[in-house]
């Protein structure tokens, strides 16, 4: 008789590979997974009766901005009550890590917290941070374009020179060799916006041979949407990398119903290069509030502001009609600020999430004041409302976005997976109830219907609440297995 610290009896076993689910025990031991089998016989301290109840590899959150919440709030409430046991951080080119400011954090850096929450000036060193934090959640990490240049330039709205591209690349280097997943880019911010195709592909460079990914967000998601994309997949064929485009949509209203188009361009592109996407589902985005994205066609939100925080949670439109001001000039007013976008057709986010090429972020921002729902609702919302509701795509199919795919991706080694010798990183919930309770009005809110989730093999989070077990770690980068 097996001998193991936790066996799960009777479960609906989503194995992540997009297979059709089977009735199995699931036996785990130090962390592992023991063995998966039909009426295993085993001697465990932890029984669960599963009843039926779906168990599923954890979900790896690929587009989020924890890098400083994994270490200043390691309870990750918002992540791990959605079913979520790994987030990648360092997105949209702004990283916590490698960072030495000189001055103001420059935007959108201010997305990850306060200034004094920059204190990595290597990457070793953050590394070390999430050790001794030991957040709830798994953490694998890109390094930001734009940390890169806030470091290694005295202006930010220009390209780079030789000699500043040339350090940049040291320390992306030296990051990649502590185990860094790759590079990001945020080109559509001011503070990246000016640097040349040629900055990025001479930094895309480092990345050759070393089996890693380019992540970008893009220099615009409007009208010139097909021309970003060509610039996306150039830079990655410099550094021989895969390509992920975060949350791929079609933004503003002249854009929209461009999505066929879009995903046709996608589509050539992965003929001849590994590449892929991210979205959320949210007919609405969300970042910091630029005056370029003011459009009195489009509700706005606004999420927080430095010169007036009572401003969180109303419309620019209300704001601006309070001050008696234009829209722009109200908003020039409340920023420093964030906010709310609804910006989005949801005919065309429905279409690129259900691509085969889309794995699922959540792109939240946990250091928002009244922050977008997705930061507490993505995963549980892709399962109930679009993959349940609407059967979008089936449950197996929603599963391998969330878990398999992006673990193959990002060369997350022995994760994404429920299989033998994996690490347990483990959800186990009720597929007839689960559903996002977060919304516009009242975003800070758990889903419901996640009953159970484990964390290498440490049970983590109920649909009580948290245990007080925190048993994440830092996911170095392994060799990526492309799944097109």
């Amino acid at each position: 008789m097996l001998n193991c610290d936790t066996l799960i009896r009777n479960a609906t076993v989503l194995d992540g590979s997009g297979n059709d689910p089977l009735l199995l025990d699931v036996a785990v031991l130090d962390g592992r997974i023991l063995e998966i089998g039909a009426y295993l016989h085993c001697n465990a301290p932890h029984i669960i009766e599963a009843d039926g109840l779906c168990l599923a590899p954890g979900f790896i959150d690929v587009h989020t901005h924890d890098d400083t919440s994994v270490i200043e709030t390691p309870a990750m409430l918002p992540k791990i009550s959605q079913g979520v046991t790994t987030v990648i951080v360092g997105n949209c080119g702004i990283s916590a890590s490698p960072v030495h400011l000189k001055a103001d954090l420059p935007d959108p850096m201010n997305l990850l917290g306060k200034r004094e929450y920059f204190r990595y000036p290597a990457f070793a060193d953050y590394v070390s941070a999430l050790e001794a934090a030991r957040p709830s959640v798994n953490v694998a990490a890109l390094i930001g374009h734009t940390s890169l240049r806030n470091n290694c330039m005295d202006r930010l709205d220009r390209t780079a020179t030789n000699e500043e591209v040339q350090q940049m690349r040291a320390e992306l280097a030296a990051a990649l060799a502590s185990g860094a997943l790759g590079l990001s880019s945020g080109l559509a911010y001011s503070s990246a916006n000016a640097a040349s195709t040629d900055e990025l592909m001479a930094l895309a460079s480092t990345l050759i041979g070393a089996h890693s990914i380019y992540v970008t967000h893009m220099r615009t998601e409007t009208d010139a949407i097909l021309d970003a994309m060509d610039e996306a997949f150039r830079i990655g064929r410099s550094g021989q990398s895969p390509v992920v485009i975060s949350h791929l949509k079609c933004a503003g209203i002249a854009n929209w119903g461009r999505s066929s188009e879009v995903l046709d361009a996608l589509e050539r592109a992965r003929t001849s290069q590994h590449i892929g996407c991210d979205c959320y589902p949210y007919a609405a985005g969300s970042s910091t509030l630029d005056l370029r994205q003011v459009d009195p066609d489009v509700k706005i939100e606004i999420t927080w502001s430095t010169p007036f925080p009572t401003a969180a949670g109303r419309t620019l439109a209300d704001i601006a009609s309070d001050w008696n001001l234009s829209q722009v000039d109200a908003a020039g007013r409340l920023q420093p600020a964030g906010a709310i976008y609804h910006s989005i057709d949801e005919d065309d986010m429905r279409r690129i999430l259900a691509h085969p090429a889309t794995m699922i972020g959540s792109d939240g921002l946990p250091w928002d004041q009244h922050p977008h729902p997705r930061l507490w609702g993505a995963f549980p919302r892709v399962l109930g409302r679009y993959c349940r509701d609407q059967k979008l795509f089936s449950l197996p199919q929603a599963i391998h976005k969330m878990t398999t795919l992006p673990a193959r991706r990002f060369g997350l080694a022995q994760r994404g997976a429920v299989a033998e010798n994996y690490w347990a990183d483990l959800v186990l919930f009720n597929p007839h109830t689960i559903e996002d309770s977060a919304s516009f009005a009242d975003p800070i809110r758990p889903a419901r219907g996640i009953e159970r989730v484990w964390v290498n093999g440490m049970l983590s989070y109920t649909a009580q609440g948290l245990t007080g077990n925190r048993a994440g770690r830092f996911l170095p980068r392994g060799a990526t297995e492309w799944l097109q």
